[in-house]
């Protein structure tokens, strides 16, 4: 597999002036274009007390060779806390699957963040648009985006990871379950995208690949934290019966609107939410906070599922 060098050494101007130049030869797609369409991301435990950051976690990662220059072209609110950003793409050979996330370098910021991408390759082969929905916090590409991030403001995007759900058309039918916990919606609202571009070809062009049924279980601490909810809702309604969505919170105080209140269980996912959906077809993606991730898996264990089925990224 091929990885690309991780420019730890270079700053961010150089990084920029150099993405124009950086493609892959077709070797190096061919490599991309494997016929495996999931990957385990299984991140140890970190050991040291001091918190590594973006490109020494991701290190042994996959990275794509294609580094592009980018531009935002919009900006909302998504919580309280969160901003979703859509960028738009310049380079024409940048291309990710879903679920997986980029690099993002921002001109003046020595720290490269690493985000993932919330939105579906579809709507990047559409309109060259990507979206990201990134939380405030200190760390400096968080803060940079909602602090002085504004329309027009350029950065450069360079994809990465192995946790992906990218089936070919003669791949055997799978049913999936994703579980996310907080801002680890992110890459598997990805793939519920995806997934949604893909009952959509089947429907209008009656081939390619044909996806089974898809429960997402979704955990926040209240429902003004479950990001995309009305966008899930929407895939809901758009396709019955294929995709089903269970929404958790652990400590919602204030009334649940009456839209979501059919699809609301206060508390946390459990073993018996998870026992219904067991099958030899089914593939089980997890991401949210690593003390979540191993509890999601303990239980997936206890219901017998097997650890080959079973993908999951951590994100800290």
């Amino acid at each position: 597999m091929a990885h690309a060098t991780i420019y730890v050494g270079f700053t961010v101007p150089q990084l920029l002036r150099g993405a124009s130049r950086i493609f892959p030869t077709h070797s190096a797609l061919v490599v991309l274009r494997h016929s495996a369409f999931c990957y385990c991301t299984a991140n140890s435990t970190i050991k040291s007390k001091r918190k590594m950051d973006h490109l020494e976690r991701t290190a042994n990662n996959f990275r794509q060779e294609v580094i592009s220059q980018a531009k935002v072209c919009g900006i909302t609110n998504e919580s309280e806390t969160v901003k979703r950003l859509r960028l738009a793409i310049a380079n024409k050979d940048f291309t990710f699957k879903a679920g997986q996330w980029v690099d993002f370098f921002i001109p003046g910021v020595s720290v490269v963040g690493g985000f993932s991408i919330c939105s579906s390759p579809g709507l990047l082969e559409r309109e060259g648009i990507l979206e990201l929905a990134v939380k405030y916090t200190d760390h400096p590409p968080a803060h940079w985006i909602h602090t002085e991030c504004t329309l027009d403001s350029e950065v450069a995007l360079r994809v990465g990871g192995d946790f992906f759900f990218d089936p070919q058309p003669g791949d055997s039918p799978v049913k999936l379950v994703l579980i996310a916990g907080g801002v680890g919606i992110n890459p598997l609202f990805s793939i519920l995208l995806h997934i949604a571009d893909l009952h959509g070809y089947q429907e209008g062009k009656g081939n390619g690949y044909k996806m089974g049924t898809v429960k997402l279980c979704y955990s926040a601490k209240n429902t003004s934290e479950l990001l995309f909810k009305k966008n899930i809702l929407g895939l809901m309604n758009a396709f019955p019966g294929k995709i089903t969505c269970r929404f958790h919170v652990t400590q919602q105080s204030s009334q649940i609107c009456k839209e979501l209140q059919p699809h609301v269980t206060e508390g946390r996912i459990s073993e018996k939410d998870l026992e219904k959906h067991v099958s030899k077809d089914t593939l089980w993606y997890i991401c949210g906070p690593p003390p979540m991730i191993e509890t999601i898996s303990k239980l997936l264990s206890n219901i017998g599922v097997p650890r080959n089925c079973v993908f999951f990224e951590k994100w800290w």
